[in-house]
């Protein structure tokens, strides 16, 4: 289904009576503003904006809106190009201030959705922005929440709340769920090119949505209800998480047995139907991962529903940091040394390759986990000068690795632009990303 099609029929493009571009300028001064300018609200606001939206982003914190206005921020190329274009152009403004929402004719909800150590759902900043929301609501606002968050929530936190005010759903204002699909650092898929869900309060909220997204991406996929949205995010990524723990176990399995596991899923990936590639590494990071199904087990476990193969695979993830710190101390016996007072050096810290982002990132655990064993742990990654650990710990990035003179390196992340060609001449190198194979005296992990 595109467009907004469902499965009763197409769905209109535009609020009802109205032209899909008038549907979301008229009496407005901005087509669209975006709350909260992160990894996600950002690259949103800049591809509405290329599309010749008139776009207010808005951000609580003064220092975001800081490093976005010096053009500081984390983006892929294409982005940072949008971004100078944007700063140069009056239709296109970022602010702190949330009373300014009223001035949009859509407003979409761009904000982090964490979880604590326990592994709870942290809801306080998305309620926080969806107040501010419900607050400065004006008659003819299309509504839109994307962040990603638990099954019923946009009902919860904008159409009840808006009710409260005295703007129905579907009638006053149209309130959807559309769950974000940006992939932080990737570059492969433009904004317009990649397809958006969306589920309304009301048919007519999805029409109203449809018509926003539509301004800037090609195709939109319409489901029944904000609910049937709001689950497509969660089933999104609860089966990558479900997958990668996969991975990882074969890893396990292919090391006992002597296999090569990258050898052995690049082998499995030729087949053309009925099997998708998912690979194997030190642990998942961001906020999608190894967040987003601790949504879903949180609201099932209120519900006393069992979901084994999930919480399996989310206790594998968690796990994963604490199994690599354990190789690397079982490679460093192999290799003549004890981990107390052993120079550990970790390659590389960011969740993912070829971002500035240390959201959940697997190589916090791992150096905890290393310096709780006694080893002297640096760390090498230029994307981040300094590293704070949780016990509030600093360290500084090591300019020169091939000086740390370490007895194991640990390769976490590897950015293009970092020349690893130094590993060379290191003593050990534990691989946790499996691509190493032509380094020297490489341990897979």
């Amino acid at each position: 289904m595109l467009l907004g099609d469902t499965k009763h029929g197409h769905a209109d493009t535009a609020h009802p009576g109205l032209s899909e571009e008038a549907a979301t300028t008229q009496g407005f001064a901005f087509d669209v503003a975006i709350v909260g300018l992160g990894y996600v609200g950002l690259p949103t606001s800049l591809a509405f904006h290329a599309a010749g939206c008139r776009v207010l982003g808005i951000d609580v914190s003064d220092d975001r809106l800081d490093v976005v206005r010096r053009q500081c921020a984390d983006l892929v190329d294409a982005d940072r190009r949008r971004l100078a274009n944007a700063l140069e152009d009056n239709g296109y403004e970022t602010t702190s201030d949330t009373a300014r929402l009223s001035e949009a004719a859509a407003v979409i909800v761009c904000v982090p959705t964490p979880v604590d150590e326990h592994l709870t759902p942290e809801l306080g900043i998305l309620r926080g922005a969806c107040r501010s929301v419900v607050e400065h609501a004006v008659a003819g606002q299309a509504l839109i929440l994307t962040s990603t968050t638990y099954v019923g929530s946009t009902r919860d936190l904008l159409a009840t709340e808006l009710s409260a005010r005295g703007l129905e759903a579907g009638t006053d204002v149209f309130v959807a769920f559309s769950p974000e699909r940006i992939d932080p650092g990737n570059d492969r898929f433009a904004h317009e090119e990649v397809p958006r869900v969306v589920g309304g309060v009301t048919p007519a909220c999805t029409a109203a949505a449809t018509a926003v997204l539509h301004r800037y991406t090609k195709n939109v996929h319409g489901v029944e209800s904000t609910d049937a949205a709001e689950m497509t995010k969660l089933v999104e990524n609860t089966f990558r998480a479900v997958n990668i723990a996969l991975a990882n176990e074969f890893a396990e399995i292919c090391r006992s047995l002597r296999l090569d596991v990258m050898d052995v899923i690049e082998a499995a990936a030729t087949k053309p139907y009925g099997f998708m590639p998912f690979f194997p590494g030190p642990g998942v990071g961001g906020h999608c991962i190894p967040c987003d199904p601790h949504y879903l087990l949180w609201q099932l476990r209120k519900k006393r529903l069992s979901t084994p193969l999930i919480e399996q695979a989310m206790i594998g993830i968690a796990a994963r940091p604490h199994q690599v710190a354990e190789r690397a101390r079982q490679t460093l016996s192999e290799h003549g040394f004890g981990i107390v007072g052993a120079r550990v050096l970790v390659v590389g810290v960011a969740y993912k390759p070829n971002v500035e982002d240390l959201r959940e990132s697997p190589a916090l655990e791992i150096i905890a986990d290393l310096v709780e064993m006694g080893a002297d742990v640096a760390y090498h990654d230029p994307n981040f000068p300094v590293l704070p650990l949780r016990d509030g710990t600093v360290l500084a990035d090591v300019t020169d690795p091939g000086a740390f003179h370490a007895d194991l390196v640990i390769v976490h992340t590897a950015h293009d632009e970092v020349d690893l060609a130094w590993l060379d001449t290191a003593s050990a190198v534990l691989d946790t990303t499996y691509r190493l194979d032509r380094v020297p005296r490489r341990v897979p992990l």
